[in-house]
């Protein structure tokens, strides 16, 4: 069982504003896979080659057959031990947001409402036009790309290189960076901004700062409290803190 100190342990049974923000290593220990071309034809691309605006305007149906390969790796990926501990977390705290830069969809699966998804959801669909939603079904067998009731093609709901993020959810991340009493940084690297800014950014403004990684981040030497080792391991111990 791992050691606590004593403020964080105090923080966990009084304080009512919680952040966490998660990155890649959490989905990692799911075993989702970076996606960047492994296997077959995607050993010619990089990601930056085909997320990306000029790429989808270019050849709209090779973008589609790359994320469709994408769905279909994660399709049968499953929430960890640490996606459940953080529904836990959000089920005993007052305010909690959770802000991820993950797109597979593994925290709402486990169960958490609270959600800010800074990249987006590989597992939505869009209008490259109007940005609406679209519930329909994705078929490009036959190289037709779906269309919207505006007339602009279907795309994926994530974010490409060279697009701003959703001001709902960056927007809405820096605020609950800004008033969290706790903030949690879990399985990222610290190094992609703007979310890299949002841990420092709640430290500055009072947060008692709680890193969760693999190995040592930037983060580490601000951090109250840096935790080296898998969320999935760590997450749960914290949970079992808090029933203590």
């Amino acid at each position: 069982m791992i050691e606590l100190p004593e403020k964080l342990l105090k923080l966990l049974r009084t304080a009512k504003k919680v952040a966490v923000l998660t990155g890649a290593g959490v989905s990692a220990e799911s075993g989702v896979p970076t996606f960047r071309g492994d296997e077959g034809l995607w050993k010619k691309f990089r990601a930056e080659e085909l997320a990306t605006v000029e790429a989808f305007m270019r050849n709209s149906r090779l973008v589609w057959e790359w994320y469709m390969y994408r769905r279909e790796l994660i399709s049968s990926v499953k929430p960890n031990a640490g996606h459940y501990a953080l529904v836990e977390l959000e089920n005993h705290f007052e305010d909690f947001t959770l802000i991820t830069q993950n797109v597979d969809g593994l925290h709402r699966a486990a169960g958490s409402r609270n959600i800010l998804e800074l990249h987006g959801n590989i597992t939505r669909n869009k209008c490259f036009d109007c940005g609406q939603p679209f519930e329909g079904e994705i078929d490009i067998s036959r190289g037709d790309i779906p269309r919207c009731e505006c007339g602009g093609k279907i795309r994926p709901d994530v974010v490409w290189f060279g697009e701003l993020l959703p001001a709902h959810a960056i927007n809405g991340a820096f605020d609950a960076s800004d008033t969290a009493e706790l903030f949690f940084s879990v399985g990222t690297s610290a190094l992609v901004h703007p979310a890299a800014s949002m841990p420092v950014t709640a430290k500055r403004n009072g947060a008692y700062l709680v890193e969760i990684n693999r190995e040592p981040t930037p983060l580490s030497d601000i951090a109250d409290c840096a935790l080296h080792g898998k969320s999935g391991d760590i997450l749960p111990q914290i949970v079992e803190k808090l029933k203590e």
